[in-house]
């Protein structure tokens, strides 16, 4: 059964709509969190909870779900990730085979560019995810 998401309004909901999304491993209704909240507010919503299985979730769900429909969205959202509290930390912990599927989503991305962001601006930003 798919869960039903609402736009959480602050930190506290955003985390309990995370766990409730990572419990059920439902990269569809991550997909759909992802849409609905406004990239520059992923860190604040996110505040010191960014974990490793939490980041993946996102990668997948950016890859599977939202790239094919707004390439420019992922670039948003993978850019204000790399700003959330943790990131380092988090990138530091990534498996061999967890950094190369964040390395597919970069190189999907390079395909399905737009206007939005520049091949430049996609380099600089594997550069922050250090691939």
């Amino acid at each position: 059964e798919k869960l039903s998401i609402s736009e959480p309004t602050n930190a506290y909901d955003f985390g309990q709509i995370i766990n409730a999304v990572n419990t059920s491993k439902d990269q569809g209704a991550c997909a759909d969190l992802l849409t609905m909240i406004e990239p520059a507010k992923l860190p604040v919503l996110l505040s010191n909870k960014l974990e490793g299985e939490i980041f993946f979730m996102f990668i997948q769900a950016l890859e599977c779900y939202v790239l094919g429909k707004n390439p420019d969205l992922v670039y948003q959202h993978l850019f204000y990730l790399s700003k959330a509290e943790r990131f380092k930390l988090v990138l530091a912990l990534l498996s061999k085979k967890e950094k190369e599927e964040v390395q597919q989503l970069f190189d999907l991305l390079a395909e399905n560019q737009n206007h939005q962001y520049t091949s430049e601006d996609l380099e600089k930003l594997k550069k922050v995810y250090e691939l």
